[in-house]
């Protein structure tokens, strides 16, 4: 799977493949988040004008706002729902909370607000499809290595990833044909949440948690690409496991990063109980109106658990996507990204 410069992340040829054909009217709720953005950005490359739910319109990238039809409002606003999906054909739901202080924060995004979309849908627009990005975390942990077959039901560890669980609960008990698409951890050019570990391995020491560790891991073009895929048609009913299809243990994985990147890095194993406790201040940050600190109780409960891995094979056979990004190729583009922006230096050894 080729990448092309820096943006769009899907490549030319293959995004027209994609969108041939496409129902439209799209709508499109998280366009201004990490995933949303390329979704849309996408979309607007392949010529579809898609109509995007935003709370604030300032936040949708400025390249979008000519091709875009613009609904303000949120997952809780009835009437902005409404407007964003009237007369659509196929409805992206991408948007959610990763990081609430409480349960009940999760709850009302992420179930809540899936709910609202779809009577939106059984009102204004009965005859689409809807796409939902839930997660990993919705599934929970894989007990070895070799990834959770996504068969195997639910068992979620977090918060999070009840609330995700309980949005695709909804998506399946609604009228509408529906895709459930599950990513592990997404990483790529615009996020906020890997990168942490993009400028600690800038930086020369990354923390990971103690033990033998495997995740998955999933750059956001193999992500968009299978969104677009599963709007298409073809996958309708299943809920399908993203991902790079080989399994990494964690300290596999930041080497790599690091030598992607031609940085050096040490890896330092962190016991769960120091996880814990980062866990609980970053709970008192947010409480404080810290709302971007990544570490919460919450995560800390995902981070202390074995293997976030899993099964994609038959995903990227069921929505006929050749290839996939490996993760030195995704990690090298994404160090460009960065350090391109602005939000990494450059580096200072060439890579190996």
């Amino acid at each position: 799977m080729s990448l092309e410069a820096l943006s769009p992340v899907v490549a030319a040829e293959e995004l027209a493949a994609l969108t041939a054909g496409m129902p439209t009217p799209i709508a499109v709720t998280g366009a201004t988040g990490f995933v949303g953005s390329h979704v849309a950005e996408a979309l607007v490359a392949a010529h579809l004008r898609p109509r995007v739910l935003v709370r604030d319109p300032g936040r949708l990238l400025a390249t979008l706002v000519p091709d875009c039809d613009v609904v303000v409002g949120g997952l809780d606003d009835l009437v902005a729902l409404r407007a964003l999906v009237a007369g659509a054909r196929v409805v992206l739901h991408l948007a959610g909370v990763v990081r609430a202080p409480r349960a009940a924060g999760f709850d009302t995004a992420n179930r809540v607000g899936t709910d609202n979309v779809l009577a939106a849908m059984a009102a204004a627009a009965p005859d689409a499809r809807v796409v939902y990005v839930s997660s990993l975390a919705a599934h929970g942990p894989s007990p070895d290595p070799g990834g959770r077959d996504p068969e195997l039901p639910a068992a979620p560890v977090s918060a999070y990833g009840r609330s995700k669980l309980a949005g695709e609960e909804s998506v399946r008990r609604g009228k509408a044909p529906w895709v459930v698409l599950r990513p592990p951890a997404i990483y790529g050019p615009r996020d906020i949440d890997v990168l942490q570990f993009f400028r600690l391995a800038a930086r020369g020491v990354v923390p990971i948690p103690a033990g033998d560790r495997w995740v998955s891991v999933a750059h956001v073009c193999d992500v968009v690409r299978a969104i677009l895929a599963a709007a298409r048609g073809g996958a309708d009913g299943r809920t399908l496991a993203l991902g790079e299809p080989r399994s990494r243990p964690m300290r596999e994985l930041v080497e790599t990063l690091a030598a992607a990147g031609g940085v050096e890095a040490r890896v330092v194993e962190m016991p769960a109980v120091l996880l814990r406790v980062a866990g609980f201040l970053g709970d008192a940050l947010h409480g404080a109106g810290f709302s971007n600190v990544a570490m919460t109780s919450d995560k800390a409960a995902e981070l202390v658990v074995r293997h976030w891995a899993t099964r994609s094979n038959s995903a990227f056979a069921t929505l006929g996507l050749p290839g996939f990004v490996p993760f030195a190729a995704g990690a090298a583009h994404t160090w460009g990204w960065y350090r391109q922006a602005g939000w990494l230096p450059r580096a200072t050894i060439a890579p190996a």
